[in-house]
């Protein structure tokens, strides 16, 4: 994950990999979780990616490939509600 500043907003870029994926979606409380999900884009090298203007504040979210949830082994987690953990994001 990286950021760009853009006025009082950052553009943030989500990844993940997952070569042998169909399809990645990023779910995060800055899309309604499964309401309004966000489809990432497949990379040669396997990775998918997607680009969020999000203003400073710290955000949590997941990835869905292929029907599952999935957090890079490398992101900040936090426990959900459900008894798994969501990714954090901190947007400065």
């Amino acid at each position: 994950m990286s950021a760009r500043a853009t006025n009082d907003r950052k553009q943030v870029t989500f990844r993940v990999h997952a070569p042998e994926a169909r399809t990645v979606l990023l779910c995060g409380d800055f899309s309604d979780w499964q309401q309004k999900p966000l489809p990432m884009r497949r990379l040669k090298n396997g990775d998918w990616t997607r680009r969020k203007a999000l203003s400073p504040g710290d955000y949590q979210y997941r990835f869905v490939v292929d029907g599952q949830w999935v957090n890079p082994p490398d992101a900040e987690t936090a426990p959900n509600e459900f008894g798994g953990q969501n990714c954090i994001c901190r947007v400065s």
